[in-house]
Parts: C-alpha cells; sequence; structure tokens
C-alpha cells in the first residue's frame, strides 16, 4: 500500500506539472524577455522562426529533472541568431535547442555560456541541436563559441564548423569550487573545420586551465566527430584531472588529443584517421594516472609531437604551465597502422629533462606497409615496462617490440586481423588491462591490439550520427583578396596579415614595422613596401622573450616579399625567415625582390634564411636584394644525414649581393648515392658575393648533393683566405663568366665543368654598389665573356 501510494503522489506530481505548465511562441527579444522572465517548471518558450538579430538571449529559471524549462526554436535550424548576438544559460534545468548561430558580428566574448555573471551558474542544463559556424567577432576579441560552468551541463548534438578567430572553440571552467567535479558531458557533437590559428589557443575543446589543473573534473567526451581540426597541436587540451574521452573519431584534424596537464584520465575506444593529411596526430601524454587502451589510428602523418602515440619527457619540480613528469600510466591493446612514429622521451632537452616513469606499455600492435621509422626514443625508456607488443613493418625491428606477420581481413575496408595470428595471442593480462576489445565486446581470449581477433563489426567511432538532427548547409563565407595599406608602428603588420585572406597585398608606407612575436605566413600573401622610400621590418628592443625568427612559412603557403629592408640587430633574431616546423613536408614558395637582410649575426646557430629537417619549398627566389653582415645566408642543411632528402625543389638568386657573411651564403645539402639522381636545382645568376666564409676551407656557395647547379655571370671577390669557394661535382653541375678576384679557385669533379671564367681585379668605382669602373674587365667591352655581375 505505502508503493501504491508513492507512484500515485509521482503520478501527480508530473499531472500536475504539465497541468500547469504551457507552451508559448515569442516573436522578438521583448516577448522573449517577458515568457523567460515569469517561465516555470515544464514551460515552453518557441522562437519563432526568422532572423533574430543583435540579441541577447538568457535562458534561466528552476526547472526540474522531469520538467525542464525548455527555450528552443519554433522548427530547428530556422531560428538564426545573427549579428551582435548571445545566449547566456543559468540556473537549473534549462534545455536550449534547435538554433543557428551564423552571420555573427559580436563583441562579445562567448557565443554561448553556461551562466549570468560570475556568482550565477548553470547546473543540469543542457545545450542540444543546434548549429555555431563561421560566427564572427569583432577584431581583437579572443572569443570562445562555448563556455561551460557548473555542474552536471550537457552540450550535445551540435554541429561547430568554422571558428577562424582566436580562442578555443568550447572550453569547461574549473575556476571555484561550484565547478569541481562537474560531471560535464560533451557528446555526440560534430567539430567541423577550423583553419590554423598560427598560435596558440585554437584548440577545439579545453578542459580546465595550467593553474587549475590539479583540480578535479570528471568531464565526459564521448562520441564526438572532429573533422579538419586544424587550429593547433592540441586538438583537445586535458587541463584537469579525472576525464574521459572515448568512442570519439579524428579524422584529417592536424594535431592530436593531448594530455596536457591534469592526472587520471581515461582515453578508450578512440579512432584516429590521417587521411592522408600532414601533421595529423593521436595521443600526446604528460602528467601521471593515465589509462590509454583499445584506441586505433591509421594513416596519421603526424611525428614528434604529433605522433600517434607520444610520451613527452617532463621538467623537474614543474610548475603547473610546463610539463610534468610521465608517471604510472597504462598504454595497452592500441593498433596503429601506417602512421608515423610512437615517441618516448619526445621534447627532450636541458629543461624537459625527466624520462617517462613507470609506464606500463603493453599488447600494442604495430603495422606499417611503407619504408617507415615506427618507433623513436628521444631519451632512455629503462622505467618503461614493455610486454608482448608486436610488429610487422616491412621486417623492421624496434625495441620493446616482437616482430610478427599480420594477417588481416576487412570490414568495409577496415583492418581486422584474423583468428590464425597465433603470435598475437601471447599477450599479457594484468588486472588494468581492458576486459573488453574496441567494439566493447567481452576479451574471451586475450590478445593483442584493440580488436579480438578476427571480431565481426567495426567500432562505435565508425558509426557515428554526430551532430543536430537537422542538417545545416553550412557555406564557408569567400573572403576577397584586399589591397590594404598598413601604417608604421608596433605590431601593425600582424595586425594586417590577421585580416588579410589570401591573395591580398599589404602595403608598407615609409617607416619603422615593429615585431613583438613572430609572424607565421599561412596563405598567399604580398608584402610591399614603399620603393621610393624604406620600409623597415624590426624587433621590438628588449622584448622579454627573445625571437626566434621573424617570419615563418606554413605548408602549402606563398609569399612575396618586395621593397623592404629587414634588420636583425635589435634583439638579435636568430633568422628572418624559417621554413615550416620539422617535418612538416607540405610545399611552400618564398619570392622575395629588392630586399635587404642585415645584421643578422645570432651565432647559435642562426642565418637570414633556415629550413629545418623534413620540410621542402618548391621555390626560394632572391632578386635584385641584398644579404649585408650577417653571420649565415640560407641554410637548408640540416638533412644531411637523411637519404635522399633535400629541403627546397629551386633555389634562384639573381641579381643580389651576399656581403660580409661569416659563414656560407648558400647551404644546401642532400645526401644522395649518387649526384646524377636528379633532385635539388640552384640557379645563380649577375651575383656578387664579397668577404663570405673568408676562411681556408670556406664555401661561398656549399652545395653537397645538389644535382644541378649553374653558376653564370657571377662575381667572387674578397674572400681571400678561401682555397675553393666552391666545390662542384656532377655532370649537371657547372660555373661560367664568372670573375674571380682573391676568392680562391674552382673546383670541380665527376664530370662537372668550368668555362670562360676570369681570374682579375673586379675594378670597382663604388664598392659599396658594386659599380664597375670604366676600365673593369666586368664590362662587356673590356672581355669578351659579356657582362659579368650586377645588373646596373
Amino acid at each position: 500500500m505505502k508503493n501504491h501510494n508513492s507512484l500515485l503522489t509521482f503520478v501527480l506530481i508530473i499531472f500536475t506539472s504539465f497541468l500547469f505548465s504551457q507552451e508559448k511562441t515569442v516573436s522578438n527579444i521583448s516577448e522573449y524577455n517577458s515568457a523567460i522572465k515569469t517561465a516555470k517548471a515544464g514551460d515552453v518558450i518557441l522562437l519563432k522562426n526568422g532572423i533574430w538579430k543583435d540579441v541577447k538571449l538568457n535562458a534561466y529559471g528552476k526547472g526540474t529533472e522531469d520538467a525542464p524549462i525548455i527555450v528552443k526554436a519554433e522548427t530547428p535550424g530556422e531560428v538564426i541568431i545573427a549579428g551582435n548576438s548571445t545566449l547566456n544559460i543559468y540556473g537549473e534545468h534549462i534545455i536550449v535547442s534547435g538554433l543557428w548561430f551564423k552571420d555573427g558580428d559580436s563583441s562579445y566574448k562567448s557565443v554561448v555560456q553556461f551562466r549570468k555573471d560570475s556568482k550565477t551558474f548553470a547546473n543540469n542544463c543542457r545545450f542540444t541541436n543546434s548549429t555555431i559556424s563561421y560566427y564572427n567577432v569583432k577584431d581583437g576579441i579572443k572569443d570562445h563559441w562555448v563556455d561551460i560552468w557548473g555542474k552536471n551541463n550537457r552540450v550535445d548534438h551540435n554541429n561547430f564548423t568554422g571558428k577562424t578567430s582566436p580562442g578555443t572553440t568550447l572550453v569547461v571552467w574549473l575556476k571555484g569550487e561550484e565547478h569541481i567535479e562537474n560531471n560535464h558531458r560533451i557528446d555526440n557533437n560534430l567539430f567541423g573545420a577550423r583553419p590554423e590559428l598560427g598560435v596558440n589557443g585554437g584548440e577545439t575543446i579545453r578542459i580546465g586551465t595550467s593553474t587549475n589543473s590539479k583540480k578535479s573534473s570528471k568531464t565526459l567526451v564521448e562520441r564526438n566527430v572532429f573533422a579538419n581540426c586544424d587550429g593547433e597541436i592540441e586538438i583537445i587540451s586535458n587541463k584537469s584531472g579525472d576525464n574521459t574521452f572515448r568512442d570519439n573519431l579524428f579524422v584529417g584534424s592536424k594535431g592530436a588529443l593531448t594530455l596536457r596537464h591534469g592526472d587520471n584520465a581515461l582515453v578508450e575506444r578512440n579512432v584516429f584517421l590521417g587521411n592522408g593529411v600532414s601533421k595529423t596526430g593521436g595521443i600526446r601524454v604528460i602528467n601521471s594516472g593515465h589509462i590509454i587502451h583499445n584506441n586505433l589510428m591509421i594513416g596519421l602523418q603526424g611525428d614528434g609531437y604529433r605522433g600517434p602515440i607520444v610520451l613527452m619527457n617532463g621538467v623537474p619540480n614543474s610548475p603547473l604551465n610546463r610539463y610534468e613528469q610521465v608517471r604510472n600510466v597504462n598504454i595497452q591493446n592500441n593498433t596503429i597502422i601506417n602512421s608515423g612514429p610512437i615517441s618516448f622521451g619526445e621534447g627532450k632537452d636541458d629543461e624537459k629533462s625527466l624520462a617517462p616513469k613507470n609506464v606500463n606499455f603493453s599488447n600494442n600492435l604495430v603495422f606499417n606497409n611503407k619504408p617507415s621509422k615506427n618507433v623513436i626514443f628521444v631519451d632512455e625508456a629503462s622505467d618503461i615496462n614493455f610486454n608482448n607488443n608486436y610488429i610487422d613493418a616491412l621486417g623492421s625491428s624496434e625495441k620493446g617490440f616482437k616482430t610478427t606477420k599480420v594477417n588481416w581481413k576487412e570490414i568495409k575496408n577496415f583492418p581486422i586481423p584474423t583468428a590464425d595470428n597465433k603470435d598475437l595471442l601471447i599477450a599479457s593480462k594484468t588486472a588494468k588491462s581492458p576486459q573488453e576489445d574496441i567494439v566493447k565486446d567481452k576479451r574471451q581470449v586475450y590478445n593483442v591490439g584493440a580488436f579480438n581477433l578476427d571480431a565481426k563489426k567495426l567500432p562505435k567511432a565508425l558509426s557515428l550520427r554526430a551532430g543536430p538532427g537537422w542538417k545545416p548547409n553550412i557555406i564557408a563565407p569567400i573572403i576577397k583578396p584586399a589591397d590594404i595599406t598598413v601604417e608604421p608602428g608596433v605590431e601593425t603588420l600582424r595586425n594586417a596579415l590577421k585580416k588579410a585572406s589570401s591573395g591580398s597585398v599589404i602595403r608598407l608606407k615609409t617607416g619603422e614595422y615593429i615585431l613583438e612575436k613572430s609572424i607565421k605566413i599561412s596563405n598567399n600573401i604580398s608584402i610591399i613596401g614603399d620603393k621610393g622610400g624604406a620600409s623597415i621590418l624590426t624587433v621590438k628592443k628588449d622584448i622579454e622573450k627573445p625571437l626566434s625568427y621573424m617570419f615563418r612559412m606554413n605548408e602549402d603557403s606563398k609569399m612575396i616579399l618586395k621593397n623592404v629592408i629587414i634588420d636583425g640587430e635589435i634583439s638579435a633574431p636568430k633568422y628572418a625567415i624559417v621554413s615550416p616546423d620539422k617535418k612538416e613536408g607540405g610545399l611552400y614558395s618564398v619570392f622575395i625582390d629588392n630586399v635587404i637582410f642585415k645584421n643578422f649575426k645570432n651565432h647559435d646557430g642562426g642565418s637570414v634564411f633556415k629550413a629545418y629537417n623534413g620540410t621542402k619549398a618548391d621555390t626560394l627566389s632572391f632578386k635584385n636584394s641584398r644579404f649585408e653582415n650577417n653571420y649565415r645566408g640560407l641554410n637548408l642543411s640540416y638533412d644531411k644525414d637523411e637519404m635522399g632528402m633535400y629541403n627546397a625543389n629551386n633555389i634562384i638568386l639573381e641579381n643580389t649581393i651576399f656581403r660580409d657573411i661569416e659563414e656560407a651564403a648558400v647551404n644546401y645539402v642532400r645526401k644522395t648515392p649518387s649526384v646524377e639522381i636528379e633532385g635539388g636545382n640552384l640557379i645563380v645568376k649577375n651575383c656578387v658575393f664579397s668577404n663570405v666564409y673568408n676562411e681556408e676551407k670556406g664555401k661561398v656557395l656549399r652545395t653537397i648533393g645538389i644535382h644541378k647547379v649553374e653558376i653564370t655571370n657571377s662575381v667572387f671577390d674578397d674572400s681571400y683566405k678561401i682555397k675553393n669557394f666552391v666545390d662542384l661535382k656532377g655532370s649537371a653541375n657547372s660555373i661560367s663568366n664568372c670573375l674571380i678576384h682573391d676568392s680562391g679557385f674552382i673546383k670541380v669533379s665527376k664530370n662537372a665543368s668550368e668555362k670562360d671564367n676570369l681570374y682579375k681585379n673586379p675594378r670597382w668605382d663604388d664598392k659599396d654598389l658594386f659599380i664597375p669602373s670604366k676600365n673593369s674587365p666586368l664590362l662587356k667591352e673590356n672581355n669578351d665573356k659579356g657582362r659579368i655581375g650586377l645588373k646596373q
């Protein structure tokens, strides 16, 4: 009888809540504000279809679990929130559904936030079945699309595509006790394309901050799709404790799920597909107590920090914002196929000196049908326990792995190990080993890898229906190239480049353009200075963190730079221009015309241009330019130990001066069994090299292993200590119609050629501008070789 009365009371409560609840349609913000102000548990407020522009929607009240307050679109996807708008959700049991945020011009730091202010938050609330796409903010604002505060909130079945502004797409906050052990759920969302931001702050999800990273969040991130999320290296940045990441799909995203701070994360049953995209990574591990098992990685192209599994080195007594040592981590039963190398002790340097400790790395399977490095030990691994890991990689033998031959079957083109893989049955089962495989089938017979042998189905991550129940027709805005004039000043150039779309022209007036931070070039940009004046690029004096470089080229980018002076004297940056980061192999190009590079004297490996190992330019062209008073010129030598690698398809030097360079003007190296194998092309025409690498063993142009070198109509002067200023090898190497004075001699071998060269004093009329006198042998009328030297 007691149970009967309890059931009757529950039914009466539900019936009463429905009896007194109401549904109301509102057509504008005034009607909405009146409706939400009086809303009670069970009420539904319908936003009429149409464009709601410049609105501040506050969804608040006190609903209950069985009778929430619901704010939703009249028709999902047909209520457009546009302009300078934002949504604040706070109170108890509030659900907002069916909205589409687009065509933004916002001054707010959040598109959606789960709070009213710093004292009023959301608990047990939900944002669902909605879309935010290419929602722009006003210049200078670092915004987030979703900020989650409070406890027990859910963000699910949404589409977040096209964030181009600085700031993380979705953030979970732990600032204050009201947000600890929050048990938020982030599930079934589609996180769509996000272009590379070029600086930190381009994460798709961040949970916590370094300051609060020792706090427990208990946030669940599951069944989401991350497609082309390229904002930065950390697709997900875990910065708090006790979070779970499972059943997510990462597709063609240039980064990694990064356990950056915080302890005790569970990472399981995720699928990472590289789809042939460079810089695609898997899981990067820092801190303690993590469990990483039953994950599948296929075709990931990243390495280093972007490898499929990366264990970082730590910093002794690390502050919260640096790198804690990896300790007490279990990494088991993961499968890695045709991907970049697993890395142990990554990032080792004088600061990050602590190798991973007490790591159980067991029952993992690596397969690679292409010649590749599959495992890298950057630091020693004496505290990593390797147990029954197997590798099948063109006969490759790796420390910590046993070699085997894996037989596969396919389910919908995805490889599954078959039952006849006897070696894979030799596994190391412990109390912390996963009891189920990646498809959640019980492991009846324990084996190596993410799948049970001969598994019959694919992981949940490969069959997700993420995103809203309606399909938004998202169209990326077309940003036309612009012609932008920039005033001199501090950071004015960077600010202009932030706004510039691919193909834009940045025009600089006469004056100083001062950098506080390095500039990254991510598309096709022209920067053109004042040809009749002096547009000077330099670095701010006494900056707190010295710049390593002034410009960095990203993959698939092109920079045209004209009529400027780049001066490295102030704050001593190491480089004027550098390639993409190491191992980022997408082609890029640099075209320089009428540019002066001077005072790059940093002896800590510095040069005017540096190519990092594993990178490749299509074309590096320097015309009508000057390199003066520098330590080195162009340095493309960092792949000297990698067979067949070279850092540029074409280097062109034309009508350009290299003067007072301490080491080589060009250091261009390829390791090759034969210089007759095509690869590398250096063209030098009408150039002057004066006082370059003036040492006995110095080389003005160092071209080891480069297939084609053509040097014509150029002058080599005033490097009197040098024995041989060039050493050309191979039938495609030649030097002709050049004048050599006080610079040693030409050395050729292996069918390289020299002809019609003069060893005479050039007789300069103006040695600063390298203008020859009337009687100079450089002039056509004074020799039978034709005009030699600069085109005046």
